[in-house]
């Protein structure tokens, strides 16, 4: 069966009148599928996803417009037309009103039918055109791996392109999910040290007495469990870039060796009394107030204005939504090639749904919607039906804010957050990557730390209440 030509499925239960359809449509470069009767046609057009249906209004197993409620239901943009020997204007309304492209009575026009199939064969490649126009325009809007035609977003790129020669050190500012590791690979990769290692390190995911170790090394004997003598990730880092992630977590006792490292290029092992020299870009990022946690003593002030010497904010997406369609596209793009699917693009009303969300997850939880509505999608587009149900069970919409809670929204947390939809959640999700807790907790768009505690919060709750509190 080519792949470049429509595909009709025809439902009738005799056998004349299928191989009458089937010679006529092939005619016209359709793909052809017969079915004799009309329950197991159903399953086809969810196996198969056709453009077009040919379906009888009367078959003996089932009735022609429940056959076409039923297609609707697995597929909303599915071409169905109705065919009949015993026509009525009351089962043509009906059919037109359940969604039915049009209703041919028998025996059929095969003029008013090469019509009907041209429109559909006209709209399909519309719909590929179209999708190719936006796929090519997001081309022309993407910058090492971003997509943005927003003010913000070409500020953004041109920045990179103008700084990255230069500077050594750059903070990331910005709400959690808007990109900030993929702007620091964009520094990387534009800048001088394009073919020189870019390390990264998660400062959420470290245990807090084990930061100095990760980031410098240590000696041999210099603590309890130190059996080998292991070299930190700025030396690892030597002469190319290091990405601290959430560098807002860093402990304070931690903060005065990474000044020097990053001002004077000195790193020291735990356990040695000799300093190394190493030539490190460094690049923090940071969903958290530096300067407000700065003044408040939560963070080193020198370290803050060393870091931030180019500081580069990413906005939210929330105030660039113009970047919505192009980003939907390059997603549904990716999700069709990935799964194998036939999606060519998102209904106007879906496409609405998305513009008006809140997107407190920003790109990340717009992604992780786009790509479960594609697994949802019966068919080759977008619906609101999908979407809305992606939105129902967005990872974000369950779990809120992650990482920087303030005091309150924590106990918010605790206290209303804790049920069974979040363990079901977690459960599945550490399921589906065999447990490993990193790669689920970038799935459910929360810090390792924070899904750390969420599992915490969730057995406490689980346990009930202590014997001291009967």
């Amino acid at each position: 069966m080519s792949e470049n030509r429509p595909t009709l499925l025809a439902i009738d239960d005799e056998p004349g009148m299928l191989a009458l359809v089937e010679r006529f449509a092939r005619g016209l470069n359709f793909n052809v599928i017969c079915h004799p009767e009309g329950r197991g046609a159903i399953e086809h057009v969810s196996q198969l996803h056709p453009d077009v249906v040919l379906v009888d209004l009367q078959m003996p197993d089932v009735n022609g417009l429940d056959v076409l409620k039923a297609i609707r239901e697995v597929d909303p943009h599915c071409n169905v037309v109705l065919m009949t020997g015993h026509a009525s204007v009351d089962s043509a309304i009906e059919a037109v009103r359940l969604g039915a492209l049009d209703y041919l009575t028998k025996p059929l026009d095969f003029d008013r039918l090469r019509d009907l199939l041209t429109t559909v064969e006209k709209g399909i490649e519309r719909r590929e055109a179209l999708m190719k126009i936006d796929a090519d325009v997001a081309h022309q809007f993407e910058f090492q791996g971003m997509i943005g035609r927003s003010a913000a977003m070409q500020d953004l790129f041109d920045s990179i392109r103008r700084l990255a020669p230069h500077v050594r050190t750059v903070l990331i500012t910005g709400e959690t999910g808007t990109g900030k590791e993929l702007v620091a690979r964009a520094f990387h990769k534009v800048g001088p040290r394009r073919d020189r290692r870019f390390l990264t390190v998660n400062c959420s995911a470290v245990v807090d007495t084990l930061f100095e170790s990760e980031l410098f090394g240590h000696q041999r004997g210099a603590f309890t469990g130190a059996t080998e003598t292991k070299i930190g990730v700025f030396e690892h880092a030597d002469g190319g870039t290091l990405f601290l992630d959430e560098v807002g977590e860093l402990p304070m006792s931690v903060q005065p060796k990474l000044l020097r490292a990053v001002e004077y290029g000195e790193v020291q092992r735990v356990g040695s009394l000799e300093s190394k020299h190493v030539d490190v870009h460094v690049i923090g990022a940071t969903n958290r107030d530096l300067r407000a946690a700065a003044a408040g003593g939560q963070f080193r002030s020198d370290l803050y204005y060393r870091l931030g010497i180019m500081e580069i904010h990413l906005a939210p997406l929330r105030d660039r939504r113009e970047d919505i369609p192009l980003l939907t596209a390059a997603f549904i793009r990716d999700a069709a090639k990935r799964l194998n699917r036939p999606l060519s693009g998102i209904s106007i009303p879906a496409e609405r749904l998305l513009q008006q969300a809140p997107w407190d997850g920003n790109i990340r939880e717009l992604r992780n919607v786009v790509e479960r509505a594609c697994l949802l999608c019966e068919g080759r587009m977008l619906s609101e039906r999908e979407i809305t149900a992606a939105m129902k069970t967005s990872p974000r919409m369950v779990f809120g804010p992650s990482g920087s809670e303030t005091g309150a929204e924590r106990a918010e947390l605790e206290g209303d957050l804790l049920s069974t939809v979040q363990r079901t959640q977690i459960d599945r999700i550490l399921k589906r990557v065999g447990g490993n807790k990193t790669q689920a907790a970038r799935l459910l768009g929360i810090s390792r730390r924070s899904l750390y505690r969420w599992i915490d919060r969730l057995d406490r709750v689980e346990a009930g209440p202590s014997r001291s509190e009967d």
